[in-house]
């Protein structure tokens, strides 16, 4: 991919009819504006040859002209918007599910979560805003431009070239002009309004500890700092836009008087008919409404091309990790019975220092291994090695059987908790959702709905509801982070309870430092142990 254009010519080329699509889109976008304009000038025909009191059979074909364009003029550009927006979010759509894929294979480590929602979101919808608002317009025009050009020229080449002429400036001149003016601020509007998003998403997740520690006018005062500078960047490209404006409205009445001057020069010398004064006169309005846009189309382009630049970003950066060892590495073992095997296995994140090294054990089925350790030396970083989420440094991890992840912070999406546990196994039916609810005892309607960020659930229900994933799926190894971390005592004894229960005749990985846990688990290795 080399830029924009590059890139949704791949994308048509993958959707089907794509070229089709934009072909029937460009031809119905040139009817509406050819119709507009047709409709002025044979309005204007009709309105001077009648001051000429001439017999009424000969207006009845302009008469039946003007209704056939009033009509088509609205049918057309109806019939161009559901096309043209149709192929766009096909388009749309297709990079939509790219992106999804690519992200679906790597972590993406280092992307702001509000900048990274930003691209998915408004940068690859800009993509429909290439075809519908630029593509289409500036294609459409273009043989719009050539045909009244085309046309007029057949009754007066000197006013034709001179609308020509002042077409070029308002239909091209002027929007180049404009997204040359505005390209730093178009260009600066994008990343902006990713950390807009990146501030937001930050207040909004913290709001609680901001307020409780007296941060939350600093936060406050980031994010006004944040809308400050993409509304600044949104103002000058709006006063560009309106300067482009003005120039392409000084063309359009250039073109009327060079219609009216040139005109009435051929009628004086018996070239041109008197009612054809009118059509010079009054056709490069309508032409000139059509360039109305051209100018934010331009800086569209701009905004655009800066947009996918940002999802091409994502589509090209070398994957980080495989984002799920989903099936395991290795086939289950000849007796059927899943395990996980770590050999001289060194870890770290990419672009930082190992953390550990010399790393070997293996965890068989029914077996429990706790990881154990000082803040900071590696176990989180163990755990995202094993899942496949970050490559390792050096040596490998052998899983016979899809790897399960109980996280310490497990996210719980503001749904039902049917829906929640589902992400565990998305075919799963509603008996086996009550089953691992059941199981997990969460004794709770499945169609409960959770609230924001699971706000209804304590943290007990909260880590149940992340253990019932794990039970509705077919998980053959088990990585448990940081299993009793935030829950009292009692219930943290519960808790274990029902997990070494669920996951009985299983591998168990399990990060802690909690005396309770390590006590329960058969075998123990040591982080940063001299």
């Amino acid at each position: 991919m080399t830029g924009p254009l590059a890139l949704v010519r791949r994308l048509l080329a993958a959707t089907p009819h794509g070229w089709a699509r934009v072909a029937l889109a460009v031809t119905l976008a040139f009817g509406a504006s050819a119709a507009s304009v047709a409709l002025m000038g044979v309005s204007g025909w009709l309105l001077s040859r009648a001051a000429e009191h001439p017999p009424v059979m000969y207006l009845t074909a302009a008469a039946v002209g003007v209704r056939a364009f009033g009509i088509g003029r609205g049918v057309f550009r109806y019939a161009e918007r559901l096309v043209g927006h149709d192929v766009g979010l096909r388009v749309q759509s297709a990079l939509r599910l790219e992106t999804y894929e690519t992200l679906a294979h790597t972590t993406l480590l280092g992307r702001r979560r509000g900048d990274l929602l930003t691209r998915v979101v408004a940068d690859v919808g800009a993509v429909l805003d290439l075809v519908v608002r630029v593509l289409l317009p500036f294609a459409s025009g273009l043989f719009v431009l050539l045909a009244t050009t085309l046309i007029l020229g057949a009754f007066s080449w000197p006013a034709a070239l001179a609308i020509l002429g002042t077409a070029l400036i308002g239909g091209v001149a002027a929007p180049w002009l404009a997204a040359q003016l505005s390209a730093r601020q178009d260009t600066a509007a994008v990343p902006e309004r990713g950390a807009l998003a990146d501030v937001v998403h930050e207040i909004g997740r913290t709001a609680p500890d901001l307020v409780a520690y007296g941060a939350d006018a600093a936060a406050l005062e980031r994010l006004a700092a944040a809308d400050a500078r993409l509304r600044d960047a949104d103002a000058r490209a709006a006063w560009t836009r309106g300067v482009a404006t003005a120039l392409q409205v000084l063309a359009a009445g250039a073109a009327v008087l060079a219609g009216l001057v040139l005109g009435a020069a051929a009628v004086r010398a018996g070239a041109l008919e008197r009612p054809m004064l009118a059509v010079l006169a009054l056709t490069p309005l309508a032409l000139h409404e059509v360039f109305a846009d051209f100018t934010k189309s331009a800086q569209t382009w701009t905004r655009a091309r800066a947009a996918l630049a940002r999802v091409t970003e994502i589509l090209t950066e070398p994957p980080v990790g495989t984002g799920d060892r989903l099936g395991g590495d290795a086939p289950i073992a000849a007796s059927g019975e899943p395990s996980l095997a770590v050999h001289d296995l060194c870890i770290g994140w990419p672009g930082a220092a190992p953390l550990a090294s010399g790393l070997t054990f293996e965890v068989r089925a029914g077996e429990r291994l706790a990881i154990t350790g000082p803040s900071g030396v590696g176990k989180t970083t163990l755990a995202a090695t094993v899942l496949g989420l970050i490559p390792p440094v050096a040596g490998e991890v052998r899983a016979s059987g899809r790897i399960g992840y109980l996280a310490q912070d497990a996210h719980v999406f503001t749904t039902s908790l049917a829906e929640n546990v589902k992400i565990g196994n998305k075919h799963a039916t509603d008996e086996q959702v009550r089953d691992a609810l059941a199981r997990v005892r969460l004794d709770e309607e499945p169609g409960r709905l959770v609230g924001e960020l699971g706000a209804t659930l304590s943290g007990g229900e909260q880590r149940r509801l992340a253990l019932a994933r794990l039970v509705v799926g077919d998980y053959g190894v088990l990585v448990l982070d940081e299993p009793s971390e935030h829950l009292d005592p009692e219930t943290a004894s519960v808790l274990l309870d029902d997990i070494w229960a669920s996951a009985s005749g299983r591998p168990l990985l399990v990060i802690t430092h909690d005396p309770e846990v390590i006590a329960r688990c058969d075998r123990v290795v040591a982080l940063g142990a001299t």
